[in-house]
């Protein structure tokens, strides 16, 4: 089974697709989609719905994993990760695919041990779980991160 993992953000979301076959996991591909600042909301989001939709195209997976929403001190940065996660709802729910969700502790928990884990740490965890795998970025390896929890905590 083919799991997408996504790591919704309005100014860079990530994604990673991850192979399971029992307990075995393995990398199918992993990036980021960007966001221009300058642009208005709407051109945004659709931005991540085109994209995404993209991605789910070419890689035909069969499931998604995405982090919930966390809150943060500033109501605008929560209100703008929210409209980013409900795009890539959004795009993933125009390709039928069943969403499952995950909170960030849940994630760190599962991939590293500890919900208290750094980025840092989920990083170094990946190359262990992942060996070899060129990550295209932070928010790419958060996505794939989602997408391995979603594989442990599924099975």
């Amino acid at each position: 089974m083919k799991v997408l993992g996504i790591d919704p953000s309005l100014s860079c979301t990530g994604w990673g697709i991850i192979r399971v076959e029992g307990s075995r996991i393995s990398h199918i591909a992993n990036g980021q989609i960007k966001t221009d600042a300058k642009s208005a909301m709407p051109a945004r989001l659709f931005n991540l719905v085109t994209a995404l939709e993209a991605v789910i195209a070419e890689h035909n997976p069969e499931r998604a994993a995405c982090e919930e929403v966390f809150v943060n001190k500033n109501p605008q940065s929560t209100l703008k990760l929210a409209q980013a996660r409900g795009a890539v709802l959004a795009a993933c729910g125009a390709s039928k695919l069943d969403v499952r969700e995950h909170a960030a502790r849940a994630v760190k928990k599962s991939v590293v041990g500890t919900g208290a884990a750094d980025k840092a740490q989920v990083q170094a965890m990946l190359k262990i779980l992942l060996p070899g795998v060129a990550v295209a970025g932070s928010d790419a390896a958060d996505a794939l991160a989602v997408a391995i929890a979603d594989a442990h905590l599924s099975y």
